[in-house]
């Protein structure tokens, strides 16, 4: 699951067939076992069914308040099951148990991305910003502060982290927000896809990327 959730994987398919399958087992043999459920937890976010990911995750730290990554992974199933609102807090947990997470840069740009959706420019460009430091070579913190920077009026600087996005990308999907749609696929649920399409998509289109 980890290689698909960080988009390594040669065969997602396979990859999520065979961990469903082995979390499967594990639960079955072990329905309290904390690794089973966290391993189930992460099988339903890397199939983006993140409302039910929710109660694997939740079930997971009442057995381990200090699995740091459950806070972050629960915080951004949150965010796309509705309740954005959570999704700041359950992330600040997690750099307070690990204030020297080496994937911190996961933290921040968690926070940048939920300020960008509510509105709240200046803060998402600060947090994006802080992103792009700790992992430069990042596509969507670029794709992310490229529409940070349109909507606050810096059309430069814009441009400039748009076509650092498509340099960077492994794919074509900084092309055109029509690419971009089809190949992420999956925005949340309908209230957040409305949030995405007021600031992140706009903001791309400021920043230059064309509709199609």
């Amino acid at each position: 699951m980890a290689r698909v959730i960080g988009q390594m994987a040669d065969s997602a398919a396979a990859d999520i067939a065979r961990a469903e399958r082995l979390a499967g087992q594990a639960l079955a043999a072990s329905p309290h076992n904390q690794l089973a459920r966290r391993a189930k937890a992460q099988v339903l976010r890397a199939q983006r069914r993140f409302a039910e990911a929710i109660p694997e995750y939740e079930a997971a730290l009442a057995l381990d308040r200090n699995w740091v990554g459950a806070y972050y992974a629960l915080g951004q199933c949150k965010l796309f099951a509705g309740s954005i609102e959570e999704t700041i807090p359950l992330t600040e947990r997690a750099m307070r148990l690990s204030p020297r997470e080496p994937h911190g840069g996961n933290f921040y740009q968690q926070i940048g991305l939920v300020h960008l959706l509510q509105s709240h420019t200046g803060a998402a460009i600060q947090w994006l910003e802080r992103t792009r430091s700790d992992r430069p070579a990042h596509p969507p913190t670029r794709a992310q502060l490229a529409a940070a920077y349109a909507l606050n009026g810096e059309a430069e600087r814009a441009a400039a982290e748009l076509a650092e996005a498509r340099k960077l990308s492994g794919d074509d999907r900084f092309s055109s927000l029509a690419r971009l749609k089809a190949i992420v696929g999956y925005f949340g649920v309908p209230k957040i896809r409305v949030l995405f399409e007021a600031t992140y998509f706009a903001g791309l289109r400021l920043a230059g990327m064309p509709e199609e």
